[in-house]
């Protein structure tokens, strides 16, 4: 029976499982551990789901049901099908990735983002790089290594991974300048700091918190005049960066990568993977010259990106000559801009599915108003209405719930609030409803 695997998984795997399965089923007779049956074919199914498990990426599409967008741990943002599809050709086939059609001769693989970074943000020059940690390192280490950076002490901030401001500003090998305080800082504090050594005041976007009460700080415009003035650089780290303004859907306080260019700014980076709803990258926009700087260090060649990455960003890059068309086929700005009542609409019908679906009667199944997060460290303690199906069991924890759902394959994340399980539809898919369906007739079938 072992050899009828063969032709069906990797020999290594098939041999490998056989050796786990056997070694377990002698531990628990050398221990005096009664099975029911030790039988040839109960061993048998072990060993194919040993091979299964061995076989299954640890790195699998899932549901997200929790209701936050831009979901770190969910790998952020969903791309575009343009997007998407533009990836498939490239790894299908050669590209001209660094080759110029025109003269035939080498090209850079920065083309194939720039003029659209250029054309859709206003900025003079665009380089792209593996992620936004990146771009600020790069930045700081071509035009601020050896010299003084000025920074207000409320924006050193730590992004995820425990990356610090600071720490990252250090090994670039630019020199930290910290002024005012935690929840004040004021013009004065920045122009009093500049000395001889100074070589750029530095703007940090508090994407992923907020400090409230008596605050201040001090506006794009006043900083970059004051750079200007000084005969310094105005830098930025924007983190999500976002194309759209998306006050029109009730979310304020999130800048334009465009907008802070029109304010003067020399240097803006940010994240490709967040609001902007592509790949990971990070994406530096400024001035021309500046940016030509950025290139031509070394280190640009070491955080650089792949084709893959490129034919992506492009591909979402060019939705954007339309705002429109954006907010309609970037799945990250279409879920935020979904009206609440086709989310109602939806909840109500899932609910109904369900009902007609799970034959456990102890579930109590019902449509309530929830709220979403755009997360990725974006528009932090700002909520978005939305709509949920609440699940909840009379007799089983809703903990027992989530983990049931969250193995099951595909895998559906979900989350819990005040002793029930929700699912937030606003972060559902295409196709999803049928998942979770099948789940919980699954449950159904286990529970009875």
């Amino acid at each position: 029976m072992i050899a009828s695997l063969g032709p069906r998984y990797p020999r290594k795997v098939v041999i490998e499982s056989v050796r786990k399965v056997l070694d377990r089923k002698r531990r628990i007779i050398l221990e005096g551990i009664v099975e029911e049956s030790i039988d040839e074919k109960d061993i048998l199914g072990e060993i194919v789901d040993t091979i299964q498990k061995a076989l299954t990426s640890t790195l699998r599409p899932v549901v997200n049901a929790t209701g936050i967008i831009v979901h770190t741990n969910l790998g952020r943002s969903i791309l575009p099908e343009e997007a998407i599809e533009s990836m498939v050709q490239v790894a299908r086939s050669y590209s001209s990735l660094e080759y110029d059609l025109e003269t035939g001769k080498r090209g850079s693989r920065y083309v194939h983002t720039e003029r659209l970074l250029r054309e859709v943000t206003g900025a003079e020059g665009a380089l792209v790089v593996n992620n936004n940690a990146a771009a600020v390192f790069l930045v700081l280490n071509t035009l601020a290594r050896g010299k003084e950076v000025i920074i207000s002490r409320g924006e050193l901030v730590e992004i995820g991974g425990s990356f610090r401001m600071p720490e990252v500003m250090a090994m670039s090998g630019a020199v930290l300048r910290e002024v005012g305080c935690t929840n004040r800082t004021h013009l004065i504090d920045y122009e009093q700091a500049i000395g001889d050594s100074t070589v750029a005041l530095m703007k940090v976007h508090k994407s992923n918190y907020r400090i409230i009460g008596f605050t201040h700080e001090v506006g794009a415009r006043e900083l970059v005049e004051l750079a200007h003035r000084r005969g310094i650089l105005a830098l930025e780290d924007m983190g999500s960066g976002c194309f759209v303004d998306l006050s029109r859907f009730g979310l304020h306080g999130e800048p334009t990568v465009k907008g802070e260019l029109e304010e003067g700014m020399d240097i803006v980076t940010f994240s490709g993977d967040k609001l902007l709803g592509g790949p990971q990258a990070g994406i530096i926009v400024g001035r021309k010259e500046l940016i030509e700087k950025l290139k031509r260090n070394p280190l640009t060649r070491a955080l650089r990106v792949d084709k893959l990455t490129l034919s992506a960003l492009e591909a979402t890059l060019r939705l954007y000559y339309d705002e429109d068309r954006a907010l309609e086929y970037v799945p990250t700005l279409k879920m935020i801009a979904m009206p609440l009542d086709e989310l109602k609409k939806r909840a109500e019908g899932l609910k109904e599915k369900l009902k007609v679906l799970v034959e456990d009667r102890s579930l109590e199944i019902s449509v309530i108003p929830s709220k979403a997060r755009t997360g990725g460290g974006s528009l932090p303690e700002v909520d978005i209405p939305s709509w949920a199906v609440s699940v909840k069991h009379q007799k089983v924890a809703p903990q027992m719930i989530e983990e049931f759902l969250r193995k099951f394959n595909p895998p559906i994340i979900a989350r819990i609030e005040e002793d029930r399980l929700l699912l937030d539809v606003r972060t559902l898919q295409k196709g999803d409803d049928e998942i979770i369906l099948e789940a919980f007739t699954r449950w159904t079938k286990v529970r009875l």
